[in-house]
């Protein structure tokens, strides 16, 4: 009988050691299973308490927290820890550069700027989405394509669109009865209206050799058919139409109703005198509607609409801007960094930080939302939104900032009298080609 006992016990005992080493070994998988694999089990409402961290620049409006307070509120097991980057746009880029070299997985989530991503897919620094997009089923056709293509590399979504800026066209309306059309038309009524109610030029845009160049010179070049590098990646900028754009680009540079500096001027510049009331026109970006009627800095306060650029052979066109959002490669989270990526560019992030922040969305959808318009009267203007729409991202490369500066150059040659359009064109070909096939 004891023999018996002593058998009961020991089989119980037995019994009790297994079930607590495979508890032991179920809540060990659980833990390790956050890894970049991407674990589709791992989800915002199931398992332990993570902390993740998203990073971006300086914030002023407070729809940074706001969004993150929400999405917390709904995803009670993730919290977010919020990382201020530099302000300075370079500076964030080589921080981000310094952090994900070194495969570091200190942050999870990031904004990047629309001209990124190719460099940081290249590069191994950030995570392919298309698993996710698939697996929540997400539309990407429900956004502004402009943006969903400047985050496309070989194939593969690399970021989600969370904000656009595009180029515009803004005018003054006790001068202007109706937008040009078509850039020759804005040519003519920049020449009749210099020097009309105090006005000092008719045209202001951004000249400069520096990246506001580029974006002026892709609107020109995209407006008349032509690109710089094709979506296979191929360098286009030699073809006719290309050179069509650049040759208007630098007519209209050369004219005499823009500045006689006009190589020195950024938005900075631009801006200063339009509000000044110096010109009827300017090209800029969004920010402008809101400074033009700033009533303690601007002159002609009440007096300004926007309309998309003027069209060349090819239609409007609008060098595309903004941010975007991205996983670290390296994030020991993905799974709870996709959800709150997810959150952010989706209807409801977005909502947030339009009615916060003031940016524009990248879902069209949104610009039917009377909350979103009341927040930010000047997004409901048809004219703002069909400039959004002629959005076309700027040369999609790995090597984007030494593409930049190929064009910078050479573009400012044209404008400067030192190579014909047709001479920039070449030698903006040759030169990009080389830097690509390295």
């Amino acid at each position: 009988m004891r023999i018996l006992k002593n058998s009961k016990l020991l089989f119980i005992v037995l019994a009790l050691i297994l079930v607590l080493s495979a508890c032991s070994s179920s809540n060990n998988s659980s833990s390790n299973s956050n890894t970049n694999s991407g674990d589709e089990n791992a989800s915002s409402g199931e398992g332990e308490k993570v902390t993740i961290v998203y990073a971006r620049g300086k914030d002023a409006t407070g729809a940074t927290d706001a969004m993150i307070e929400e999405f917390e509120k709904q995803n009670p097991n993730i919290d977010v820890e919020f990382r201020e980057m530099p302000t300075d746009t370079g500076a964030q880029h080589d921080a981000y550069v310094t952090m994900l070299n070194a495969e570091s997985s200190e942050i999870d989530v990031f904004d990047i700027d629309v001209i990124w991503p190719a460099e940081f897919a290249q590069a191994g620094y950030v995570l392919p989405l298309d698993r996710f997009i698939q697996k929540d089923s997400i539309n990407m056709d429900d956004y502004n394509q402009g943006p969903v293509s400047a985050a496309t590399f070989n194939g593969k979504q690399w970021a989600m669109p969370k904000f656009i800026d595009a180029g515009m066209l803004f005018y003054r309306t006790d001068l202007v009865s109706e937008a040009p059309k078509t850039w020759d038309d804005l040519m003519t009524q920049a020449s009749e209206l210099k020097g009309q109610e105090g006005t000092k030029f008719g045209y202001l845009m951004q000249a400069k050799q520096y990246e506001g160049l580029v974006t002026n010179a892709v609107e020109f070049v995209a407006s008349y058919g032509g690109a710089f590098i094709d979506e296979n990646g191929e360098v286009v900028i030699n073809s006719p139409e290309a050179i069509k754009g650049l040759s208007k680009l630098v007519e209209i540079a050369n004219s005499d109703f823009v500045p006689g500096n006009i190589n020195t001027f950024t938005e900075v510049e631009s801006h200063t005198a339009f509000i000044e009331g110096q010109s009827p026109f300017i090209r800029n970006w969004p920010y402008q509607y809101a400074l033009a009627n700033d009533e303690e800095q601007s002159k002609i306060v009440g007096n300004v609409e926007v309309a998309p650029l003027p069209e060349g052979d090819a239609g409007s066109a609008a060098a595309l801007g903004g941010w975007m959002s991205a996983i670290n490669n390296f994030s020991e989270h993905p799974q709870e960094a996709w959800e709150l990526l997810k959150f952010m560019t989706g209807e409801e992030g977005q909502k947030i930080d339009a009615i916060v922040g003031s940016h524009a969305p990248t879902l069209p959808a949104l610009f039917d939302d009377q909350e979103i318009i009341d927040a930010n009267p000047f997004f409901g203007e048809e004219g703002f939104q069909t400039a959004l729409e002629a959005a076309v991202s700027r040369p999609v490369a790995p090597n984007y900032p030494e593409i930049s500066e190929i064009i910078q150059i050479h573009v400012s040659k044209a404008i400067a009298g030192e190579e014909t359009p047709e001479e920039a064109a070449a030698a903006m070909e040759k030169e990009m080609n080389e830097k690509l096939e390295k």
